[in-house]
């Protein structure tokens, strides 16, 4: 299986890109988070300007019976506004954070979405039948003038209307984050989910909006002693009362909900030793966990720092079992890369179905995919150049010196502009979503 591409695997074909062409990109265009539905049937993307798209992927066609669905717009709508903090005179982003799907129960579908500090529940219903014959309301809504002149009584009744889509907020969570709110995650009762900023984890019941509980609270009483923030949180997918969070020193801590109401004592601590030989100036910097996720079966988790991606076993603490190097050749370019301040950058990683292979994003629109067994990996590139239906993905590589081979790019000439922070894996096929600045690519496995 696992599909990295090369040997015997199968390879990864365009099939469909999303987003204008233009090279001047509007700052609220640009893609900010993408999360597949529990069943991949839809595909969500959230972006800078507060938006959020949902593409739903059509039936096959009789007619084309081996040929998948593709991903259409189902429904757009503006989930958050900017605001304004009066009391601390700061001005709130309306830019999507997070995007979390509900399992579906029924034939809506629900997601949370939030910004900075507030969290929302959305709920995405359809709507094809509208009731007609009013007794007391004119065919406009109107209310009729006297109701005493209506003789007669009429049974209103379900006519047939253009499918609607509707997005409607059914809850909104606020008011319980003092600092950026960088994760939410959705716990495996599918009551609850936990909300991280950058020092305090809060639980909330989805049917209750006016209080949480705060199990993780980092913030020393005197601010200059803090030496580190939590950089991302995840519930376990099967056990409701284990939640892993990272830090910004590259350690990842899980907590036992049954343990204690306040978590701030972990049941697990994840640090691998560091190399004294290696270390620099940036060692703290690139060591900074930017996304944690576990396994779809709940045995291993994923790390991503600023130069790798590290997998490890729920048990065993003291080091990963697997690490996987996303763009070595970057290390003698860390200067550079602080001074434009990419060294920054938040780099998300995911799992495909059956936890065999991995995907994370790199620069100049690279993306880079690791299979676990064969532990070969591939460059791939989000590219309009080869967006023709069908089109294979070429392998790229990228040359750190010395002569360069016909097919390789040069470091030098890497493009950090260019970088894919966010991609989804679908939950059972071979089908990604990358999102590339303001543009959504989205690669399947070539079928023969």
């Amino acid at each position: 299986m696992a599909g990295v591409g090369g040997g015997n695997d199968f390879q990864w074909c365009f099939s469909q890109v999303k987003g204008a062409i233009d090279e001047d990109v509007a700052e609220a265009d640009i893609i900010s988070t993408v999360e597949f539905n529990y069943s991949g049937d839809l595909l969500a993307t959230g972006d800078k300007g507060g938006r959020v798209v949902i593409f739903q992927r059509e039936q096959e066609s009789k007619n084309r019976p081996h040929s998948r669905g593709e991903y259409n717009v189902y429904s757009t709508f503006q989930s958050h506004e900017p605001e304004f903090d009066y009391l601390k005179s700061l001005e709130i982003e309306e830019k999507i954070n997070k995007i979390r799907w509900l399992p579906q129960q029924n034939a809506a579908h629900f997601l949370l979405s939030t910004n900075d500090k507030t969290i929302k529940l959305w709920k995405i219903s359809e709507r094809d039948k509208r009731a007609e014959g009013y007794n007391l309301k004119d065919e406009e809504g109107r209310l009729r003038g006297d109701p005493f002149r209506i003789t007669s009584l009429r049974v209103p009744v379900l006519m047939p209307m253009d499918l609607m889509v509707e997005a409607s907020p059914r809850r909104i969570f606020a008011n319980a984050h003092t600092y950026h709110i960088n994760s939410i995650s959705v716990n495996s009762d599918h009551e609850t989910y936990l909300s991280a900023d950058d020092l305090r984890i809060n639980l909330w019941h989805l049917e209750i909006t006016d209080r949480s509980f705060n199990i993780v609270d980092i913030k020393p009483a005197n601010m200059e002693e803090l030496t580190e923030v939590i950089t991302a949180a995840e519930c376990h997918p099967h056990q409701c009362n284990v939640f892993v969070y990272s830090s910004s020193k590259g350690t990842i801590r899980l907590c036992d909900m049954r343990a204690a109401a306040l978590c701030d004592r972990h049941t697990k601590f994840f640090e691998e030793p560091e190399d004294p030989s290696s270390r620099s100036f940036f060692s703290e910097i690139i060591s900074s966990i930017s996304d944690v996720k576990f396994s779809h079966s709940g045995r291993y988790m994923m790390t991503r720092d600023y130069l790798s991606v590290k997998v490890w076993d729920l048990n065993m603490e003291n080091r990963p079992v697997e690490t996987y190097q996303v763009h070595e050749y970057l290390r003698s370019k860390l200067c550079s890369l602080y001074e434009n301040d990419c060294i920054f950058d938040k780099f998300e990683c995911c799992w495909n179905g059956s936890d065999s292979a991995i995907m994370t994003g790199s620069y100049n629109n690279f993306f880079r995919m690791f299979d676990r067994s064969t532990r070969r990996d591939v460059t791939l590139e989000a590219s309009r150049e080869s967006s023709k239906p069908r089109a294979l993905l070429k392998p790229r590589k990228v040359c750190t010196g010395g002569k360069r081979k016909k097919d390789e790019i040069s470091v030098d000439s890497l493009d950090f502009n260019k970088k894919i922070l966010h991609t989804a894996w679908h939950p059972k096929e071979n089908v990604i979503a990358v999102a590339a600045t303001n543009n959504l690519y989205i690669f399947q496995d070539k079928i023969n």
